[in-house]
């Protein structure tokens, strides 16, 4: 082991931290080094040597590693518990309303008020901007587009009746609903999108390829463990799996229909 400390750090939502810390410690042990974990700012951290490894969203993904040369490295991707995720490395991205609200399908929303996470995010913003360009629907289709900053927040704006709708991450969506039973008879999902590839663990393209090995190798081990299974069960992680660049490719084209429109912020 040559590298004395890996700093991880994630951006993704909050409320899959315990599994992103879970991550963090059990790499440090199987590599034997210290490990820490802190909620990112910058991307740009990979390059600049402040971070080692990472949990982000694919959209961030492939912005990285189309660098010259690549920020980043995709190591593994986890696979979600359930049968809508067919045992693949895949996420969707769940539209939901208020259950007494009257929109009963995406097509219903021209005009409404739409809140997102991120700008960063590929379930709540990169992925509608690409379904409105395959509807032909670039420009003022939402009456109002606000950022909540997290999945979690455009959940209780919507509940709350805030805004009227918003797209979730299926998996925060499920923990949401898991930790708040009651969101349930407050929401309503009336479209789907996806499947997407789902989120890579990644390194920072200047680890030594040997260091990058033995971080995958702990990732896919994980579910080996009932003790370690048992904390990504929490989030609805079955297991991890290897990925590389091009499994990101649906992602890249999302991106780029996006981009070739001249679709590039969500108005």
């Amino acid at each position: 082991m040559t590298t004395p400390h890996l700093r991880f750090a994630t951006f993704l939502a909050p409320s899959v931290f315990p599994v992103y810390q879970a991550i963090t410690d059990h790499v440090g042990q199987r590599l034997g080094c210290a490990t820490s974990l802190v909620v990112g700012e910058s991307f740009g951290a990979f390059a600049a040597g402040e971070v080692d490894a990472g949990f982000i969203c694919g959209l961030p993904y492939v912005d990285l590693a189309d660098q010259a040369p690549p920020a980043v490295v995709p190591l593994a991707a986890p696979v979600l518990q359930g049968p809508r995720y067919q045992g693949r490395p895949v996420y969707f991205s769940d539209v939901v309303v208020r259950r007494d609200s009257p929109f009963r399908a995406f097509a219903d929303l021209r005009g409404a008020r739409w809140s997102y996470n991120d700008p960063d995010s590929h379930s709540g913003y990169s992925l509608t901007r690409y379904e409105l360009v395959r509807r032909g629907e670039i420009r003022g289709y939402f009456g109002a587009v606000l950022a909540a900053g997290w999945h979690q927040e455009s959940i209780r704006w919507v509940a709350e009746g805030t805004f009227d709708a918003s797209a979730i991450d299926s998996q925060v969506l499920a923990i949401a609903l898991r930790d708040d039973p009651a969101l349930a008879a407050r929401l309503r999902v009336i479209a789907t999108f996806g499947p997407s590839t789902i989120q890579p663990v990644v390194a920072a393209a200047r680890l030594p390829a040997d260091v990058r090995e033995q971080m995958r190798a702990a990732l896919l081990s994980m579910a080996e463990d009932p003790a370690l299974r048992a904390v990504l069960a929490a989030g609805f992680v079955e297991r991890f799996v290897p990925v590389d660049d091009a499994t990101y490719d649906d992602i890249r084209h999302m991106r780029d229909a996006a981009v070739s429109a001249g679709f590039l912020t969500l108005r």
